[in-house]
This record gives C-alpha cells, structure tokens and sequence, in this order.
C-alpha cells in the first residue's frame, strides 16, 4: 500500500529538497569544523595519537603562556584597521575618478584592474623586489630627489605600512563594485541636488554616500573577515625579506622582521602543522572566529553609521 502524505508534508518535503544542497553545504563546509574545532581546543591532539581531554589548558596556554599570540593578535588587528579603512577610502576614490573621466575611461579602468589579477604570491615577490632596500627602484627614485628611502619590509616599523601598500596597489576588485554602485545612483537626483545649488561635497554627502551606503558597509565586511585570515602575503614578504633560502624541509619562523608581519592565521599554521599542537591551534582559530563574528555584528547594526536605521 502507498504511503500518502497530506498537502503540507509534500510542500514541506518538496522545500527541504530544494534546500538540500545549501544545508549539505553549510554542514560538511561550516558546522561541522565548527563543532570539531570547539571539540579539539578541549584536547590534547597531535595528529598521530588519539586524542586526549585536557580541558581549558589548551585555552590556558594561549592566553597565558605563548609569548606570540599577543603581537600576532596586535598585527591582526591593526592590519583590520588600517587596510580595510585604507582600501575602501582608495576604491571609492578610484571609483569616482573612474567614472568621472570623460575619454579613455577603458584604459583607466583596465590599468587600475590589472594589479588585482596577479597571484598573490607572485604580487608579493614583485613587490619586495621592488622595495628592496638596497637595490630596489622604489628607494633609488628616492635618492634621486635626495629622500632616503626606508627599509621596507626589512624595518619591523615599515614592514605592516609596507604590506599596507600593497594591498592597494591591488585595491581593483573594490574599485569595479564601487564604479557599480556609484553608476546605478539615479542621475536626477544629481539634477535636483544642482538646481538646489548643492556642490560636489553636498551632492556626494547627500546624494551619492546614502545610495552606496550598502555597498560600503558590504566592502567593510568582507574586507574584515578577509583581513582576519590574512596569511599569504605577510608570510611570503617576511620570507623574501629574510633572504632565508627556501628549499624542501625549510622550517622557517613567520614574523620577519622581529615578529612584526606575524599574523593569527600564521600562528595557526606554525602550532597546527610545525608544532603539531592542534589543541592550540583550534583555540587561535576560535579565537578569530569570535573577532570576526563580534565586528560583523557590530558593522550590521542598523546604527552603526553603515546602514540607515529605519524608522
């Protein structure tokens, strides 16, 4: 005999089907790490051995006993601050350039854009030649004009202002979302704003900043969350700069100079996989998770100055 399901277990079974691939996803890709990350910060777990419950000391010797989660946690979030400020306050200057030009605006475009399809680690490389302190062209242009140029990457005090730069040297992708958003503002309310007599910081206050609001807050965000797992670039730029040959069963501390690249996804890496302390690790990973859940909803609240609050 059939079994007959009324008209709400259908139109429930048929939402749950359609839902499948998203719940699929966020289980093996999102929950599950989760509720194992949480489970291996209470053990004891060198990836050879079964694990072992410990408790909290795992917790206990992050926050007490490893000398570097402080500066990498600094780095991590410094680089939060000033790179995501940075990078929007540039692509949205680069987008209103951009879409102000009236001729060659393809070229100026594909020129801004291009930086950003580089590899990163082939981005990096270029880049710490090109501000290498000693036969870099960056600081020969400088000697030229009687600057002298700084170290660089080579410079714990340069080192995070130089990774800085180089994120905007690729600030493209931002650039191409706010040249989006900035052409979909409605060209009569720039109109009215004129015929008001309103001038290029009132039309861009009033006219221009409430209709991109999204998209900032949206810029911020990702930016946020892509900066807390900041780890090729600083690790790459710290190795070159070292000039520490890299070769098969190189083991080489993250940080140059004197740990001031060192970020948390790198202590992540060094405890996880060179220290096989994955207890430890997943307490880090935690630890950024937490960060970037509490900015993000932080940065959402409908008064956060990124999203109007209704009224």
């Amino acid at each position: 005999m059939a079994l007959t399901l009324s008209r709400p277990a259908r139109r429930r079974l048929r939402t749950l089907g359609f839902l499948s691939p998203w719940l699929i996803g966020f289980s093996v890709f999102f929950a599950y790490p989760l509720i194992a990350t949480v489970y291996f910060s209470f053990m004891h777990y060198n990836q050879i051995k079964a694990p072992a419950f410990v408790g909290l000391r795992n917790w206990k010797y992050v926050f007490q006993d490893m000398p570097l989660f402080g500066p990498a946690l600094g780095n991590t979030l410094w680089l939060v601050v000033v790179m995501v400020a940075l990078r929007v306050v540039f692509g949205l200057s680069l987008g209103l350039l951009v879409t102000k030009i009236k001729t060659g605006v393809g070229f100026f475009r594909t020129a801004f854009y291009l930086p950003y399809l580089a590899p990163p680690v082939a981005a990096t490389v270029a880049f710490v030649f090109l501000l290498n302190p000693a036969t870099g062209p960056v600081n020969e242009v400088l000697s030229h004009i009687g600057v002298t140029g700084p170290n660089w990457f080579n410079d714990p005090s340069w080192a995070k202002p130089s990774l800085v730069m180089l994120s905007l040297w690729g600030i493209g992708d931002l650039m191409v979302i706010f040249m989006a958003a900035l052409l979909d503002v409605p060209k009569e309310q720039y109109e009215a704003a004129e015929l008001d007599g309103a001038g290029a910081w009132a039309r861009f206050r009033y006219v221009t900043w409430p209709s991109i609001t999204p998209i900032v807050m949206f810029a911020v965000v990702t930016g946020v969350v892509q900066t807390m797992q900041y780890y090729t670039q600083a690790l790459v730029a710290g190795k070159i700069a070292s000039g520490v040959s890299i070769g098969p069963g190189t083991v080489i501390q993250p940080g140059y100079p004197d740990h001031s690249t060192l970020t948390v996804p790198q202590l992540v890496y060094s405890m996880g996989f060179q220290n096989f302390n994955t207890g430890a690790a997943c307490v880090l990973s935690l630890v950024l998770f937490a960060i970037a859940m509490a900015v993000t909803m932080l940065l959402m609240r409908k008064r956060s100055g990124l999203l109007a609050a209704e009224d």
